[in-house]
């Protein structure tokens, strides 16, 4: 492009490339984002002064007024029949610079994305929180929008949503849908939220969590029966749980992690990938659905536990970590070995994943070649021999599995009896106790006995010898008699 360009015509360049964002900037040609790379479009440096002239006329009064108080301001612009474009204006150097970010106006649905088929049910979930995480650029918000287009095709609901700006226009289908933008509609996410409670929302999708006020209103709403999307730029699950609970003070977090615990349904953390076949780029996507020993977790602070736990739920709750999900890319060859091991976030562990799936995957990159010759029958016999082995494996499994539930029969067994034992003991004590008592109850009815026989004894005896003392004389006296009688 040579010659003076309007804005309206780079945006038309842009999306006619193909561009995801467009970057204008004092001193540099314009620049394009093209397959994740910047790149400069043949064209003149811009000047300071064409910069503003391009920019400025975008913003109202109001916008205006904000933009010289911050220095900063994120607008949306539509061009009719191109696409909707999020802006961001910004002081640096003096100067005034903007990035552009394309954003189409069909919305794209999941098989479309690349998205795993589990994140499709959290648009069918009743209530409760789900985020979509990534850096900038990661497709947070084409995710949101498939989501949100998904719920409004399918439930009669009010869908209402809070964005600065405005992204994705949604149109009513069997749900109606209420598009709010910071700044326009409403002062902040804060006030746009407190409102919404009271205009009978069934969904709310909140652009970004970006302040302790806003996150816990986001949680209160989930707690009260909706469905709550949002987004936060973190990297991981693991990390999106630290950043949420860390933005509160040390006094609040206990109860913010025992509500994060109960409300959270899921997490979707992304980053797009660079396809091996240059054709543009390819989601990785880290996948955590909120299951009962993830909520323990949270609640008891085992937040170093969750990444191993999701990689071991892959089966059950589809559950899946980004290196998981970077294998997946590498077997299905969209992404090559070693854009996977630049992009992972703990490439050690995906090198150790690969080579335990794959023995000879690092050797076959140092040679230059992923896969073996199609002719070489060498590899067939390999593949043969591997099977072999893993017949052989899963029978000595089968082996000790049945052992195992033969002691573990056995064990029952013997809990059972001694638990049938300990129930007759404890009826035998019961009756001996019984017994004990009685037998003492019948010793102290016969002392008593005993002691009321003695005692009338006593007062026998007691008697008779008042009778013999009333006589004035004693048993052996007799009368007197011979000479002693005169």
């Amino acid at each position: 492009m040579e010659g003076p360009v309007s804005l309206d015509d780079l945006l038309r360049f842009i999306t006619k490339k193909g561009a995801s964002d467009l970057h204008l900037k004092p001193g540099r040609p314009p620049l394009l984002r093209l397959q994740g790379r910047l790149m400069p479009i043949k064209s003149v440096p811009l000047k300071p002064q064409e910069v503003e002239e391009m920019v400025l006329p975008l913003l109202s009064e109001t916008q205006r007024k904000k933009f010289d108080e911050r220095q900063s301001i994120d607008l949306g612009y539509g061009l009719a029949g191109v696409a909707r474009f999020r802006c961001n204006l910004f002081q640096q150097r003096g100067s005034i610079a903007a990035v552009f970010r394309r954003v189409p106006f069909e919305i794209k649905n999941y098989e479309d994305l690349n998205l795993p088929d589990v994140v499709s049910s959290f648009a069918h979930l009743p209530a409760g929180l789900v985020l979509v995480t990534g850096p900038t650029g990661s497709g947070k918000s084409t995710t949101l929008a498939a989501l949100i287009q998904d719920i409004a095709r399918s439930h009669p609901i009010h869908i209402v949503t809070i964005e600065d700006p405005i992204e994705f226009l949604f149109t009513d289908h069997m749900a109606t849908v209420s598009q709010r933008e910071v700044g326009t509609d409403t002062p902040s996410f804060r006030e746009a939220l407190r409102n919404t409670m009271r205009q009978d929302p069934d969904v709310i999708m909140v652009g970004e969590m970006r302040d302790p006020e806003t996150i816990s209103t986001v949680i209160t709403a989930a707690e009260t029966g909706h469905l709550v999307f949002s987004t936060l730029h973190t990297n991981s699950a693991s990390q999106t749980i630290d950043r949420i609970i860390d933005a509160f003070p040390p006094d609040q977090q206990d109860q913010v992690r025992s509500q994060l615990s109960q409300v959270l349904r899921a997490v979707v953390s992304m980053q797009l990938i660079p396809r091996a076949d240059n054709s543009g780029l390819a989601p990785a996507i880290e996948v955590l659905v909120n299951s009962p020993k993830i909520s323990k977790q949270i609640e008891k602070r085992q937040i170093k536990e969750i990444h191993d736990e999701i990689a071991t739920s892959v089966s059950y709750y589809r559950m899946q970590t980004m290196n998981q999900s970077l294998i997946a890319l590498i077997a299905n060859g969209i992404v090559s070995y070693e854009t996977a091991m630049e992009k992972s976030l703990d490439p050690e562990d995906l090198s150790l994943q690969l080579r335990k799936l794959f023995p000879k995957i690092e050797d076959a990159q140092r040679e230059g070649a992923m896969s073996p010759s199609p002719a070489d029958f060498a590899q067939i016999t390999e593949l043969m021999e591997i099977k072999h082995l893993y017949e052989e494996q899963e029978e000595r499994w089968k082996t000790r599995l049945g052992e195992k539930e033969e002691l573990i029969a056995q064990l029952e067994g013997e809990l059972a009896n001694l638990r049938q034992d300990s129930s007759s003991a404890t009826v035998a004590t019961g009756e001996l106790r019984n017994q004990a008592e009685a037998m003492r109850a019948e010793k102290e009815r016969l002392l008593q006995e005993h002691n009321a026989r003695i005692e009338k004894l006593n007062d026998r005896i007691r008697e008779l010898n008042q009778q013999l003392l009333s006589q004035g004389k004693t048993p052996a006296e007799k009368p007197a008699s011979g000479f002693f009688k005169r």
